[in-house]
């Protein structure tokens, strides 16, 4: 029988990073190239494909001029001047794919140098654009940013539709500009199922990460930076019974946990549930924002469809957008909002994404519009409904609400996204309105997410996403793709002072230590390893390591950790989870026998064997993993 265990050590992204960079900037001082004969490193951060750097020296301080050069006209032409000094590190970013790109480095001394760079190919597997319908007059040189829904990647596109940008990580849920000009979004690395990642990375447009926030919880959904550059992060606790119902804040430069926020200590999570709402997933947070002019947080949660305000400083409840049915008769009361002015043409928003308030305090949402009741007797198939951007004005002194504007309604299933999406907000009658979700079978909106379908094996199926731009009730952006993709973000590539800094990378924050099982077993161990039917492999990096296996359903079945003085049993669940909210396919098995789980190396010490229970006795894998302390 073949016993064969795989086992694979790789050093964190930012490590190899690190050491990619002091490679490179090592040879930088040895060499001090001027512009003549600059360096020149496509992809130097190792996840972006369509970027470069060039780095020269001059005598005098210059302000160095870059151009990208467009592939049709100079219109299309990506230019950005840089801060004086003498040495010189440019980000070039937006090469196009299978070509060599004409870029240009002008200094203010009036010496330039033209080079030709050649991006590196693109993944087998991108999403493409399937129809663009916008003008140069329009949208300019900016790039249209779309974070993934699957195991597809984060891409961005220009006015044409052809991609500029991607990073080869799946890179989790939001990405946000911060305001020194680099993005945040999850890290790839997986730590929780679903779709739960270890944290927060800060990087730039290159692909260099600066930071990664780990939490205890991990990172799900959404993220907002404040106005004293900390971090609010969506998290939960594992050790309990519930999931996506917590809030913390995050310290920018050291990345403890500051401050935190408990749902379940606010509201019920008994009570008006919507049609996905199980226990385990009462609230399912989806996004959240800071108001400064008011000091309150103001929360989407898709599974009781509501979106949540309260306070920043204690937590208490201030009000709730969305339907009352279900909610008990005193909260209706204080909380909820009546209706006014065209009520005939009001909707409540349902399983809804990506809530935003604006500068005079309305509020916008993505209307899924799952459902679409609070009544299973009333809820509606896919095919007969229909999602949407919203806007919503609140008179929170007589508890009055009033809907300004929406856009989707009118085009039925064909706009219609169960899940994901987002809105975001311009200026008055100008907003971006991303139906990321959207899926078909058989010529009508799927009833299956589009995170479990694959229409390369489903005959009839298509899963795909629409980005619209509205301006003045007149579309002047439509983009269609290939895939679902959670958001869409409208950015310059260029951001002012924008001068790609170096630096170590700094892992911060930390791990939680893994739960362990109250008991294991006391199963004889067997002298063979863990037969190849399990498909046993051990991804392990600096602080956990990935553990997938293969198990029928209903096994028994447990990772033993045993370092010479204590065993560690880390259980697995081997029974069929059913998954009614999948915001991100990207760690889903092909195979519902296929299992993984994160195991954090904090609190472990010494040398750990690994061993694998299995219904009737403990089995060796012959890997050993050394603890963090």
């Amino acid at each position: 029988m073949d016993y064969k265990v795989k086992h694979s050590y790789q050093d964190n992204l930012l490590t190899m990073q690190n050491s990619a960079e002091k490679a490179f900037l090592k040879k930088f001082e040895d060499e001090k190239p001027n512009l003549e004969n600059a360096h020149v490193l496509v992809n130097p951060y190792l996840i972006n494909p369509l970027c470069a750097l060039i780095l020269f020296r001059t005598d005098k301080e210059v302000a160095p001029t870059l151009t990208v050069h467009g592939k049709n006209n100079a219109r299309e032409d990506l230019v950005h001047t840089f801060p004086k000094g003498t040495s010189h590190m440019l980000p070039v970013l937006g090469l196009y794919e299978n070509m060599e790109t004409k870029v240009t480095v002008k200094l203010s001394s009036g010496e330039e140098k033209t080079f030709m760079i050649q991006s590196q190919p693109l993944p087998a597997e991108v999403c493409r654009c399937r129809n663009i319908q916008t003008s140069m007059d329009y949208f300019g040189t900016n790039l249209m940013f779309l974070t993934p829904a699957g195991k597809n990647l984060p891409t961005a596109y220009d006015y044409k539709g052809e991609i500029r940008w991607m990073l080869t990580e799946n890179t989790m849920f939001d990405i946000k500009r911060l305001r020194n000009g680099h993005i945040m979004t999850g890290s790839h690395r997986f730590y929780h199922m679903p779709y739960n990642s270890t944290g927060l990375i800060e990087l730039n447009l290159l692909g260099k990460i600066y930071r990664e926030y780990r939490l205890p919880g991990g990172y799900h959904h959404d993220h907002f930076e404040m106005p004293d550059g900390n971090i609010l992060s969506l998290t939960q606790d594992f050790s309990r019974g519930t999931v996506e119902d917590m809030l913390v804040l995050i310290d920018r430069k050291t990345g403890d946990i500051l401050k935190t926020w408990d749902y379940t200590k606010i509201w019920p999570q008994d009570v008006a549930g919507s049609g996905s709402q199980d226990a385990h997933d009462w609230f399912h947070n989806n996004a959240v924002w800071y108001d400064a002019r008011t000091n309150t947080l103001t929360l989407s949660g898709r599974h009781q469809d509501a979106v949540v305000n309260i306070n920043y400083e204690d937590g208490k409840l201030n009000w709730i957008i969305g339907d009352p049915e279900g909610w008990p008769k005193d909260m209706q009361d204080k909380y909820f909002f009546k209706p006014v002015g065209d009520v005939k043409n009001f909707d409540w928003q349902y399983e809804q994404h990506a809530c935003v308030v604006l500068p005079a305090g309305d509020v916008m949402c993505f209307d899924n519009g799952h459902y679409r009741s609070k009544n299973k007797d009333k809820y509606l198939l896919n095919k007969d409904n229909f999602s949407r951007g919203v806007r919503y004005r609140i008179n929170t002194d007589k508890m009055e609400i009033e809907q300004i504007w929406q856009y989707g309604k009118e085009l039925g299933e064909s706009f219609f996204s169960p899940y994901i999406c987002n809105v975001e907000y311009y200026a008055d009658g100008h907003y971006l309105i991303h139906s990321g979700g959207i899926g078909w079978k058989d010529g009508h909106a799927s009833e299956k997410l589009g995170a479990f379908m694959d229409p390369k094996k489903e005959p009839g199926t298509d899963i795909c996403s629409i980005t619209v731009e509205e301006k003045d009730g007149v579309v002047r952006y439509f983009m269609e793709v290939d895939g679902n993709f959670y958001r869409a973000e409208k950015l310059q590539p260029y951001h002012d002072g924008d001068n790609a800094p170096m630096g170590e990378a700094k892992l911060l924050g930390s791990l939680e230590v893994t739960p362990t099982f109250d008991t294991i077993p006391d199963l004889p161990k067997k002298d063979e390893m863990v037969d190849s039917w399990h498909k046993v492999n051990i991804e392990e990096d600096e602080d956990r390591f990935i553990f997938h296996g293969r198990f029928e359903r209903g096994s028994l079945a447990m990772v033993v950790l045993d370092n010479g003085e204590e065993r560690k049993g880390y259980y697995i669940n081997t029974t069929a989870v059913p998954h009614l909210a999948m915001c991100s396919g990207a760690y889903l098995e092909e195979d519902d026998r296929d299992v993984k789980m994160s195991i954090s190396k904090k609190g472990l010490k010494g040398k750990n064997e690994i061993m694998v229970l299995v219904d009737d006795g403990i089995y060796d894998t012959g890997v050993t993993i050394k603890g963090e302390e």
